[in-house]
């Protein structure tokens, strides 16, 4: 991976000035969010919060209510939850575990965010190499033979995974929880794949204290720039990364906002269903626009983002269509993938037609 890429989509503000652009013109399909505003009750919340004293005061260190909301959620004990500054900086905790433990196996192409974490404290680590070629059935079986992993003592899981959109089975996982010390289990898109939420190892956690899963709020609630996550694990592992972590990792504003979204079960509910009709729907109608295009085919997924591969190179299509405004990822940061694979993230309706616009121009 060249030094210079960016690790993550979602680079507005750099590639509007390397383009002579306001972010505002452009249409950033590099980054997977939702591409909806946010809850109404998120947003509600925040006015709230800026008008009280969220600004102005130390947020709660112990993050309560927000754990505490995120737990009931799930059918957990509030120790067992730990909000982060997004799911970024809960994977550099994790990976002071898994460094600990020994080599670590990462499915590749994956995301180069783990290798950036398990750095930080000198891990080791091992590629297991993913096929790049799969069929629409979902969900699939683990694909790596137990020998294969028998080098690596923690075992990092994309699910669905990034970039490709496959997602894996629990069954198929599950047996990995026996054969590891460590297993961390990225669930960052997984509540946006339609039926996907049968899949999460969440409810393992409590039998298995070897199991980490890492979750996103920012894909789900469009809320990047608040930067929220969470991990679910053992609470003595959890009590563990407190210790090591800043004093205040989750702002005021953050922490109000996802207690409002994550305390309003019948919110969330409506929420999820809009999402998952517009994944069912608009990834099915997008795929097979790109599909019918010359010179690249998309691959088969299930969360809201389409791998693209090319015939030859992608990267003066992705050029020429960001001078019309549109990002698409370069996939040149997921080790084992390089100048033939693009991913899009799915947009709505206007969104997908204004991308298939910018594509079709420059085929032509």
């Amino acid at each position: 991976m060249s030094s210079g890429l960016p690790l993550h989509g979602g680079n507005l503000s750099q590639e509007a000035l390397r383009l002579g652009l306001q972010p505002s013109q452009l249409l950033d399909a590099s980054a997977s969010l939702v591409p909806f505003r946010p809850p109404g009750v998120l947003r509600r919340r925040l006015k709230q919060a800026i008008r009280g004293s969220a600004l102005r005061d130390y947020p709660d260190r112990e993050q309560r209510e927000l754990r505490q909301a995120i737990a009931s959620c799930h059918g957990l004990q509030r120790e067992a939850v730990l909000p982060g500054n997004g799911a970024a900086e809960l994977f550099t905790w994790a990976a002071r575990d898994a460094a600990s433990c020994g080599v670590s196996g990462l499915p590749e192409p994956g995301f180069a965010d783990y290798r950036r974490a398990l750095a930080c404290w000198g891990g080791a680590v091992i590629s297991l190499s993913l096929e790049l070629s799969w069929t629409r059935t979902w969900p699939k079986p683990w694909p790596f033979p137990a020998d294969l992993e028998q080098s690596c003592q923690a075992l990092w899981i994309t699910n669905p995974h990034n970039p490709t959109g496959q997602l894996w089975s629990r069954a198929s996982l599950e047996p990995l929880l026996e054969r590891h010390s460590l297993v961390i289990c990225d669930e960052a898109f997984l509540p946006l794949v339609p039926a996907g939420e049968a899949q999460s190892l969440i409810p393992l956690v409590e039998k298995h204290s070897n199991l980490v899963v890492i979750r996103s709020l920012t894909k789900l609630l469009a809320i990047a720039g608040l930067r929220l996550g969470y991990a679910v694990a053992s609470p003595e592992r959890l009590l563990r990364w407190q210790q090591w972590r800043d004093p205040w990792p989750v702002n005021g504003l953050a922490l109000a906002a996802g207690q409002a979204v994550m305390a309003d079960q019948a919110g969330m509910d409506r929420w999820l269903q809009r999402v998952h009709a517009w994944v069912t729907h608009e990834g099915s109608w997008f795929h097979q626009q790109l599909d019918d295009l010359p010179g690249f085919s998309p691959l088969p997924s299930s969360a809201n983002y389409q791998l693209l591969r090319g015939e030859v190179s992608l990267l003066d299509l992705r050029e020429r269509v960001a001078r019309q405004s549109v990002l698409l990822r370069d996939c040149r940061s997921f080790a084992g993938l390089g100048e033939n694979w693009l991913r899009i993230g799915l947009q709505d309706r206007r969104g997908n037609r204004r991308i298939l616009k910018a594509l079709k121009k420059e085929l032509s």
